[in-house]
């Protein structure tokens, strides 16, 4: 169907911009988490503000004030549980992964690897863009629990306190 009416196209436009705006607030007022880095629950609640800002824009069965109500939901819960795990290991690990060393003085851990779906060849471009040349340059590599890849060469170890447990005990 190409064309409804102007009465759709009107209300699109008006509760589109209203949605919109009303985004931007929630946003805004639920903080800088929402838009960081996503780990697994950050992209799952920005999948559903997406879902719902087009459900509120497409949806003629969905009220604004539905639809804003959803958002804000969305948002707090958001927060709440970003919160809560802040204050409980627990719950933390329960909605965000753990960091995985793979690469620790220069040897790959291919089980860290295969458990995490990580190619070697994707390690070594992480090594790489990092400006080294080769794992003898590396004291670590550390795939984030957002997925990133972070890479810390020897020169830059320091005493290794960012890395927390992560180094193995042998």
């Amino acid at each position: 169907m190409w064309f409804d009416s102007w009465a759709e196209t009107a209300r699109v436009v008006l509760v589109g911009t209203a949605a919109y705006a009303t985004l931007v607030v929630v946003l805004r007022l639920s903080g800088k988490r929402t838009l960081s880095q996503l780990n697994a629950f950050d992209f799952i609640v920005t999948v559903a503000l997406g879902s719902t800002l087009a459900t509120i824009l497409l949806s003629s069965d969905v009220s604004f004030v539905e639809g804003i109500v959803a958002l804000a939901l969305l948002a707090a819960l958001q927060f709440v549980i970003a919160f809560a795990s802040s204050r409980s290991e627990r719950l933390r690990s329960a909605v965000a992964a753990e960091p995985t060393l793979v690469v620790w003085n220069g040897e790959i851990d291919r089980d860290a690897l295969e458990r995490n779906r990580l190619a070697e060849s994707e390690v070594l471009q992480a090594i790489r863009c990092s400006g080294s040349g080769g794992l003898t340059e590396v004291a670590a590599v550390v795939l984030e629990t957002n997925g990133t890849v972070s890479v810390i060469a020897r020169s830059r170890i320091g005493d290794g306190s960012a890395l927390g447990d992560l180094r193995p005990t042998t």
